[in-house]
């Protein structure tokens, strides 16, 4: 995918919401942007890819935990953890969905920004295996976590693309989050 040492837009906007000093899980973490991002606003950051030597700088970091694992080919690596906010960006991989929102805590956020149907015109990816269909956040998260915002289409920075992306809460008082984006 493409790498961007600034932490994404969606991400930034919404990371309010996620309760201070909430563990963070960074799933196919890349780089590191966002685990460097929430770890600099003192959160306990779980950073996981199946390489994460771009963030052997920061290995020594206590607030810091490096987990390197195959998330398509290996047992999930979190059994029974649960966060405060959940980071998926470029990264899609269906068959983790039910653990991706298993690990959503309560009160926690799940932050997802990826690339969707219609990104084909721009660029890689372009395999509709790695492009979410419409509405496919939504289901997602449907009856599990209340969604606070979802977006669906073209964006233009860092570069052109189609994206979708997701902003949801796991709350059992919704009425009670106060959010309005």
């Amino acid at each position: 995918m493409h790498s961007n040492p600034e932490p994404s837009s969606w991400i930034t906007r919404f990371a309010p919401l996620v309760r201070p000093g909430a563990a963070i899980l960074d799933l196919a973490c890349g780089g590191g942007r966002h685990a460097r991002w929430f770890c600099a606003r003192g959160h306990l950051v779980t950073a996981v890819d199946r390489d994460v030597s771009g963030l052997e700088d920061l290995r020594a970091q206590p607030e810091l935990e490096l987990i390197e694992a195959d998330l398509e080919n290996a047992p999930w690596p979190l059994p029974d953890r649960r966060f405060g906010a959940v980071i998926v960006t470029n990264y899609l991989w269906r068959p983790l969905f039910p653990r991706i929102i298993d690990s959503v805590d309560q009160g926690g956020v799940l932050l997802y920004d990826t690339f969707a149907r219609g990104n084909e015109a721009y660029g890689k990816p372009s395999n509709p295996d790695f492009l979410l269909e419409p509405g496919e956040l939504i289901e997602l998260v449907r009856g599990r976590l209340h969604i606070v915002a979802y977006e669906h289409g073209r964006i233009e920075r860092p570069h052109p693309a189609i994206r979708q992306r997701i902003c949801a809460v796991r709350s059992d008082r919704p009425a009670a989050l106060g959010v309005v984006f």
